[in-house]
């Protein structure tokens, strides 16, 4: 359901920041202690997060060998040098502004309201806005307040990546999980979604010991919350089927009608299905082999693929670009298969033996029309690849397979060169850089 953002125009501007850095509180025509309903406030959290989708899809996607681009500059993307700031209004820019429009408005209802759900939403919202900056970042500024005083230039300095999972991220996942049912209600927020990234959470720090209780009680429980993988693997995309899909934990609601930070430029589905010129046929090769060798080694066709790239091989259609429908797909943060998958790699890395790891992958494997795995692997390095393999395919152009590669620590393998680690982040925009007079430092290597 399309509701979460069809704000007024009054709150749009009660809340769209002031200007291009970081001294985005809401002007003062209505300062929030005179807010009694902060419903609006907690939508435009939701809002804001629009403008991080096409950034993020671009980043995980073309960052990889998933995809890459035809047209410098953007052929950076595929340079692991000091090239990527040139590209800083298409992608980075927007993204670092619109998540931190996100966070202060989180920050407004946190201290604010009096609503525990709504806390708990925007605590969830806080911390997955967090979450992407510390994935594209590494060391961010941390701003709790909901009207920081940004004359104190020392709140703006990065804080290390280690501190704001320890005291953000985890402590508002935690609080979100306490706060909100377990039912997903017209696509916001709930206690299932919070489990979820906050397995993701671990995982992406490697702390596989504490990732495994989260992702454990997110496919424990999902049957009961209404959350279930779909028969077909095509049920899952297109603006058809958003509607009540049983597979989507959390999405970030998308609809034409709403102007975001990344607005008027191409949503993330052009780039994918190749209408942006930039990459005219954006599948890279590697993607088309793996799938040859998903064929080969499942003892059939996967099914995937001709849900996932057009005929040719040479664009991705897993949000097609059809009809009227196409604008209006949603961008999936979180889906069933995804924390699966991610469960069976905890229990992996934690020691479980294949025979418990393998037949996690199973009903997936079957929908993509594969064979089970069971007794043809059983090494932890032989499951881990199977699982790294499988997610590469469930999730191909959902913005994951570079983070997946950094969390895993398989860049140069996968890759098949040795990347600096400086390039496994990205560079914080420079806009922020000369805002703060370099109170905001770059990182190294950009």
């Amino acid at each position: 359901m399309k509701t979460i953002y069809k704000l007024s125009i009054g709150l749009l501007f009660l809340i769209t920041a002031c200007g291009d850095d970081l001294d985005q509180v809401p002007p003062n025509k209505a300062k929030a202690d005179s807010l009694t309903d902060f419903s609006g406030v907690l939508n435009a959290a939701y809002y804001y997060q629009l403008g991080a989708v096409t950034p993020m899809a671009i980043m995980g996607e073309f960052r990889s060998d998933n995809a890459f681009m035809f047209e410098p500059p953007y052929t950076e993307f595929d340079e692991y040098d000091n090239g990527l700031p040139v590209m800083e209004d298409d992608f980075f820019g927007p993204f670092y502004t619109a998540l931190f429009r996100s966070i202060l408005s989180t920050n407004i209802v946190i201290e604010n309201s009096s609503d525990a759900t709504e806390i708990g939403e925007a605590k969830f919202l806080r911390a997955l806005s967090y979450f992407k900056l510390v994935q594209v970042f590494g060391d961010i500024t941390v701003n709790l307040s909901p009207d920081p005083d940004f004359t104190d230039t020392s709140i703006l300095v990065r804080r290390p990546t280690s501190e704001v999972y320890d005291n953000v991220i985890i402590p508002d996942l935690e609080d979100a999980i306490a706060a909100l049912d377990v039912e997903i209600v017209d696509g916001r927020a709930s206690s299932l979604a919070a489990q979820s990234l906050l397995g993701k959470v671990y995982s992406f720090r490697g702390d596989y010991a504490n990732a495994e209780p989260f992702l454990a009680a997110v496919v424990d429980g999902a049957e009961a919350a209404g959350v279930s993988l779909k028969e077909n693997f095509d049920e899952i995309f297109g603006a058809q089927n958003e509607v009540e899909n049983s597979e989507i934990i959390f999405s970030t609601q998308i609809e034409r009608s709403i102007v975001d930070e990344y607005s008027p430029a191409s949503r993330f589905w052009n780039w994918f299905v190749g209408d942006d010129s930039k990459s005219d046929f954006p599948v890279d090769a590697d993607l088309i082999a793996a799938f040859d060798a998903s064929d080969a080694s499942g003892g059939g066709t996967d099914l995937r693929r001709a849900v996932t790239l057009n005929d040719d091989g040479l664009t991705a259609v897993k949000f097609p670009k059809e009809g009227d429908l196409g604008p209006d797909h949603d961008w999936i943060e979180i889906r069933l298969a995804d924390i699966i998958l991610l469960y069976a790699e905890t229990l992996n890395e934690n020691g479980a033996p294949a025979a418990e790891v393998l037949p996690l992958l199973d009903d997936i494997r079957a929908r993509a029309g594969l064979n089970s795995l069971i007794g043809t692997i059983s090494s932890q390095a032989e499951v881990k690849q199977a699982i790294l393999d499988e997610r590469r395919l469930e999730l191909a152009f959902e913005g994951q397979r570079w983070f997946d590669l950094v969390r895993t620590g398989t860049v140069d393998a996968e890759m098949g060169e040795t990347i600096n680690a400086n390039y496994h982040v990205f560079p914080i925009p420079i806009s922020e850089i000369l805002a703060t007079d370099g109170v905001i430092t770059q990182n190294p290597g950009y």
